[in-house]
């Protein structure tokens, strides 16, 4: 296809790779004079509808991206070609070598380097799994990862191209997901459909593990599916550790964040640095959090007061105070609940958002929400019942205990059970947010 003109703009130069039904062509574009690459999907007799489904979101995926190490979306269209229609996608060209072709030359990579090379592409990672939403690449592998010229301190400018194989999280939900990946570098849920952004750590983590050994993952050792690779390249144990948290089969106790393998990896701190639980959960919204906070403590709270100060009002004056003591109870309740709810909101959202330990964060609230209840509970009923039976305190003072200190504390205790509830629904909203993310 040398000299061809596509779309009366491209000029294409050279094949730069080819696969069953698709082509990577090297371009110059007329307009700018700036090379670029062509991808072409072609209707073949080898043609599959999950090929033009995953194009589709490459260029989806591409035009929604802006990050210098990641190419550029310029342009896509239809032609016809003498093998049937074809799609064409047009990017950026980025002149630089993959890892791969390094490899081939029979160049080594030292720890350092692996190192600089892990930080710069967990950072594009950071950069893709935070979009909205999250973008998972899929297919990490030294092919799909480019360096530029290296200096005198620094391995160079790294690149993460090929996004043929990406998949949103909002594209997973409810729908059957196309297996894509390489054998070696894809992790074992990939081979069941599913990708997290978990996946990606996986995958570079094997890249890393193949750069470090001088070979394929797939050749290296295996033991209940963890990659052993430490006798075949000289690394620091800390590194070696955190191969191996990168590599874990179990996604659910992998590193599962980009942001979290590079504070690691920076920190060189080992697995049991950290807690049992790693995971960062995606956060309620901030209104959520309060809105619930604030209804439930108060509904629940305004009817629990009221029913008690009824009972109590009922033992001094049956029939007339029950109504009172029930409205009463209910004012006493409604300001009772609403503080406590923006209580538990703000402790939730200042120190538990988000959401990291839910035992500390119940325990926490239960014992905060008893305590400032019962004192808040102990001064109203003080000044209610000595304006209101006076007569009643003057002959029964050994029995303020009773009609004081013995509701507060009921309420107070019952706003702790009404504040632990609300820490339940907070953590059940946040691992179904992150179930969802997932």
């Amino acid at each position: 296809m040398a000299d061809r003109i596509l779309a009366d703009r491209y000029i294409i130069d050279r094949q730069l790779g080819k696969q069953a039904g698709r082509q990577t062509l090297l371009a110059r574009d007329k307009h700018t004079q700036e090379l670029v690459v062509v991808k072409l999907l072609t209707f073949s007799k080898d043609f599959e509808w999950d090929d033009l489904k995953l194009f589709e979101r490459e260029a989806e995926t591409l035009q929604s991206l802006s990050h210098p190490a990641i190419p550029r979306y310029l342009d896509s269209f239809e032609i016809d070609t003498a093998s049937g229609k074809s799609f064409a996608l047009v990017q950026s060209y980025i002149e630089a070598k993959s890892l791969e072709e390094h490899l081939s030359k029979g160049r080594t990579f030292s720890e350092a380097e692996v190192k600089q090379l892990a930080k710069a592409l967990l950072e594009i990672l950071t950069y893709l799994h935070r979009r909205q939403p999250p973008v998972i690449h899929r297919d990490i592998k030294p092919s799909n990862i480019l360096l530029g010229d290296s200096s005198s301190n620094s391995i160079g400018q790294v690149y993460l191209v090929d996004f043929g194989s990406v998949q949103t999280l909002a594209t997973q939900e409810g729908r059957t997901v196309t297996v894509v990946g390489t054998y070696g570098y894809m992790p074992p849920e990939q081979f069941g459909g599913r990708a997290v952004s978990a996946s990606d750590l996986y995958s570079l983590g094997a890249t890393l593990i193949a750069l470090l050994t001088r070979l394929h993952p797939a050749d290296l050792p295996q033991k209940d599916m963890r990659i052993e690779f430490e006798q075949n390249c000289n690394i620091s144990p800390a590194f070696a550790d955190w191969l191996k948290w990168m590599t874990e089969p179990s996604w659910e106790r992998r590193l599962n964040s980009a942001q979290s393998a590079l504070s690691a990896l920076e920190e060189q701190k080992r697995r049991h640095s950290y807690p049992v639980q790693v995971k960062q959960i995606k956060p309620v919204s901030t209104i959520n959090l309060f809105w619930n906070s604030i209804w439930r403590s108060t509904v629940m709270g305004t009817l629990a007061v009221a029913v008690q100060a009824a009972i109590y009002s009922t033992w001094i004056i049956p029939g007339y105070g029950t109504f009172l003591g029930g409205i009463i109870g209910g004012l006493t309740g409604l300001f009772v609940g609403f503080t406590n709810g923006i209580l538990v909101g703000i402790l939730t959202r200042l120190f538990f958002f988000p959401l990291a330990n839910p035992k500390l964060h119940r325990r926490v609230m239960s014992a905060v929400s008893s305590l400032v209840c019962t004192a808040v509970t102990v001064a109203s009923f003080s000044k209610i019942l000595a304006m209101m039976l006076s007569p009643i305190f003057a002959r029964f003072s050994y029995l303020d205990i009773f009609w004081i200190i013995a509701p507060s504390v009921i309420t107070g205790l019952s706003m702790g059970v009404l504040s632990k509830s609300i820490a339940r629904w907070y953590e059940r909203e946040s691992r179904r947010l992150k179930a969802k993310d997932s």
